[in-house]
């Protein structure tokens, strides 16, 4: 029996999509391209925006159209939030949410037995208990290891409270048991990913929380790297950041989301930190983390976003100098506060905001990778791009690129960077 995957969105559906095709295998499945016909397709679905609705929607037709005979599984947070969306669609077998993807087999079997649609979706407002899916293996050298889900935030743009519920994290012990299993598998990388990463433990007694953890994983043999996924600004106090400066493992690159540098549109956001808090938490990580790279996500077009706000933004973001953000364009989800706020931003002015935001981008990377232009820092290799070229990242998360006659996938080399592309950097091996 073969199956295909298709995974729209975040890390966390990443690792959710790995953690079944883990159990599918086990159950005797070939993996295949989702190009190719298979007997059962999973189309893993992310609700994010409108693109990530409609291109979940156009996979699943897509599979349908390979192997109208296959059994079609739609799980994820698309599927979550408006099941009656997939139900319309007909030649779908099963419907699963956010939870129940650790039954996904068995399920399969269920219908592949009685070609009855299987709907699997939880009211997930109320959850508190951790999904336990777990991975041993990816396709690559870094590992993204889901250890919270769930958001108790609600900015006004968001749908994810809605598709997954109230914030639970994974039992520290089976994190510590999944990682030893990730490194003895030979995973050099671990990055921490959730939905709300810096929230991990508010639900697990103990005092346990994400710099605990990030201890405990630091003794663990055999993973060199740790990485957070993208979290919360206000998450590094003093405190913390005082506690991470002495560790060796984790890599010096935070993804802190800001969506926007207008204090009256993070306000309309009902993002809980100012403009002036979050540039001082930059400045915090910037002067004790040497060589720190600092990421963001930005939303350009939010409602009511008028020309200031967008040029406060700009000059924020000028300012900062971030070594890379996101550019999205908002995106009304039904639901939500935003999508009923007055003064909706026409599509035309989305893109030119977008496209000068995406142009400061290049400026400040450009920026941010020319200060390493001629040194050399250690690269793990995580593929091959080309015959004989291999891509890699370092610790602060410049994408390089070198040409080798070895194989060094998996490897950690010392590279001397040598030119400034697009979006990475050009080195030759030491």
């Amino acid at each position: 029996m073969k199956v295909a995957f298709h995974t729209l969105g975040c890390k966390v559906n990443s690792y959710e999509s790995q953690a079944m095709l883990n159990m599918f295998e086990e159950a005797g499945y070939q993996e295949v391209d989702f190009k190719e016909e298979a007997d059962v397709y999973v189309i893993n679905t992310c609700t994010v925006t409108n693109t990530g609705d409609s291109k979940s929607r156009q996979m699943i037709r897509k599979a349908i159209r390979k192997n109208p005979a296959a059994t079609i599984c739609v799980v994820g947070c698309y599927s979550q939030v408006a099941p009656q969306d997939i139900e319309a669609i007909d030649g779908v077998s099963i419907i699963l949410g956010t939870q129940f993807r650790n039954e996904i087999v068995n399920l399969v079997e269920q219908f592949q037995e009685t070609h009855e649609r299987i709907v699997k979706v939880s009211e997930v407002k109320q959850l508190r208990k951790f999904e336990d899916l777990n991975i041993d293996r990816f396709l690559h050298t870094r590992a993204y290891l889901k250890i919270q889900d769930g958001c108790n935030r609600f900015c006004t743009y968001c749908t994810i409270p809605y598709a997954r519920g109230s914030v639970c994290s994974k039992d520290p012990d089976k994190v510590l048991s999944e990682v030893r299993e990730l490194a003895a598998h030979g995973f050099k990388e671990i990055i921490l990913s959730g939905i709300h990463t810096a929230s991990y433990g508010l639900d697990l007694e103990g005092n346990i929380n994400l710099i605990n953890i990030i201890e405990e994983i630091e003794k663990i043999d055999g993973i060199e790297r740790i990485r957070i996924g993208s979290i919360e600004p206000a998450f590094f106090t003093d405190e913390v950041v005082e506690k991470i400066k002495g560790f060796k493992k984790l890599c010096p690159h935070f993804h802190l989301s800001l969506q926007s540098g207008c204090d009256a549109t993070l306000k309309r956001m009902n993002r809980r930190y100012t403009t002036k808090e979050y540039k001082e938490i930059v400045d915090r990580l910037r002067e004790n983390i040497p060589n720190v790279a600092i990421t963001t996500d930005v939303i350009v077009g939010f409602p009511g976003e008028t020309n200031d706000e967008f040029n406060k933004t700009y000059e924020f973001l000028k300012e900062i100098e971030l070594s890379q953000m996101h550019v999205f364009k908002y995106s009304p989800r039904k639901g939500t506060p935003a999508a009923t706020m007055e003064n909706q931003i026409d599509p035309q002015m989305k893109q030119f905001r977008s496209e000068k935001l995406l142009n400061l981008n290049k400026e400040n990377f450009n920026k941010f990778a020319g200060k390493f232009i001629g040194q050399e820092i250690d690269v793990l290799f995580e593929q091959s791009i080309a015959e004989n070229t291999y891509e890699g990242l370092t610790p602060n998360y410049i994408r390089v690129i070198v040409k080798s006659d070895r194989e060094i996938h998996g490897e950690i080399l010392k590279v001397k960077l040598t030119d400034i592309k697009d979006e990475y950097v050009e080195g030759t091996l030491v």
